[in-house]
């Protein structure tokens, strides 16, 4: 026995007793015993509680800061949001602005256009019977319409072959409706491609018309001046060649003075009347000028036909003897139509003496003229008739050996001869 005992406390060591809790309370005693997992596992619970309490702790201590710091940044990213979409919203409200003000200055140079148009119309319409008149008067203009970038203005000189200027030529006002709105609708996505804004190319469109109106008027009065110098050519050679023709009206009606604007007058458009008037007083006095000078007996009362018997001393083509011969005489065919040489009245149309049939035109200034030996007569006493006018036929009526037109001019009751009127006829036919 005591061998196994020692034996097995060499090998199992010395037994460990369990720990025994003794509780008395009067004549009660209570006890119970501790195993060591039980205080090992008191032990980790404890530990595990203090852990748990430490944890806790630092929780409650460490959340205000937290969360703190969570406030803050979620207020500084709600702040930044704020402050983008502000800037996103003034952004847009600049971008509208831009796009309104666009818009109002599109519908402005639209309405600009539109206004130049409709005064271009009206222009036009004032303008084409000034320009036919124009025309008729000689100062008369190529077909072609011009280019404005090359505008030729007609100086005044002393030569009469440069008289007759270039007429402005009016052209169909700009479509300002069919070009301004497809640029109005191209400008609200993206400029032209080649770089040009819509605006930027009304505003071009605007100068042109400002270019164009600017060159009618410089036009009319290059056409004014020359239709002046015209005139006054006219009367300068018309003297020259005996006619007795005033000197032009303006040469002592000058104007001037300081330049007040009148309030609320539209220059441009008073420019325009102003220039327009102007041309239609110089139009209207050339048109005098060459109604006086028509009025003279200036043109061949039978065109392309030779002169057989001139005026002065001849000898007599029935008897022989020398004689006076009054007028001149036309190789003509009978039945030859014969023309008034100059604007008058009719005095006598009839049988007359050794004249035959005759018809007789007094002119300005006392001046008549005679056409003898007719076939027939187309006009009638009282009558007026234009120069040019056809008033008769030959032939070879009364005092005459064969078909001829005889043609006298008188001043008063003295014959002249009728050389000294055709030659200027010849001389101013390029002003007629």
């Amino acid at each position: 026995m005591r061998w196994f005992a020692l034996s097995s406390t060499a090998v199992f060591g010395k037994r460990k007793e369990p720990h025994t809790i003794i509780i008395a309370k009067g004549d009660r005693i209570s006890h119970f015993t501790i195993r060591p997992w039980m205080a090992a596992l008191a032990a980790s619970v404890l530990a595990a509680v203090a852990v748990g309490y430490l944890l806790a702790t630092s929780y409650l201590m460490l959340r205000d800061d937290i969360l703190n710091a969570a406030i803050a940044r979620q207020a500084r990213m709600q702040h930044a949001y704020e402050d983008r979409i502000a800037a996103l919203r003034s952004q847009v409200d600049r971008i509208t602005s831009y796009r309104l003000l666009d818009q109002q200055i599109m519908e402005t140079k639209v309405a600009e256009l539109l206004t130049r148009q409709t005064a271009l119309l009206q222009r036009s319409s004032r303008l084409e019977p000034v320009l036919e008149q124009a025309r008729e008067s000689g100062v008369s203009s190529p077909s072609t319409q011009f280019d404005p970038a090359r505008v030729p203005i007609p100086a005044e000189n002393d030569r009469a072959a440069e008289l007759r200027r270039t007429l402005f030529e009016p052209q169909q006002p700009v479509r300002a409706e069919a070009s301004a709105a497809p640029a109005a609708q191209a400008g609200a996505d993206a400029a032209d491609d080649d770089g040009t804004t819509p605006i930027l190319a009304l505003s071009r469109l605007g100068v042109s018309l400002e270019d164009l109106e600017s060159d009618q008027l410089d036009r009319i009065g290059a056409l004014t001046s020359s239709a002046r110098a015209m005139r006054r050519q006219l009367v300068a050679d018309a003297r020259d060649a005996g006619l007795p023709l005033a000197a032009p009206e303006d040469d002592a009606s000058g104007t001037g003075g300081p330049f007040i604007p009148v309030d609320g007058a539209d220059g441009e458009g008073d420019g325009f009347d102003l220039e327009l008037k102007a041309l239609n007083h110089e139009l209207d006095a050339l048109d005098r000028v060459r109604g006086e000078v028509r009025a003279f007996p200036i043109a061949n009362p039978a065109p392309g036909h030779r002169i057989t018997s001139g005026f002065g001393p001849r000898r007599d083509p029935i008897i022989g003897k020398t004689a006076f011969h009054a007028g001149i005489d036309l190789g003509v065919k009978s039945g030859t139509p014969v023309y008034a040489t100059g604007s008058g009245t009719v005095v006598r149309a009839g049988r007359n003496g050794g004249y035959g049939n005759m018809v007789e035109i007094r002119h300005v200034n006392g001046l008549k003229t005679r056409y003898a030996h007719l076939s027939r007569i187309f006009v009638k006493e009282g009558q007026k008739v234009a120069a040019g006018q056809k008033i008769a036929a030959s032939g070879s009526t009364g005092r005459s050996t064969g078909p001829h037109l005889h043609y006298e001019v008188r001043d008063g009751k003295t014959a002249v001869n009728p050389m000294t009127w055709l030659k200027a006829g010849k001389r101013l036919r390029q002003y007629l």
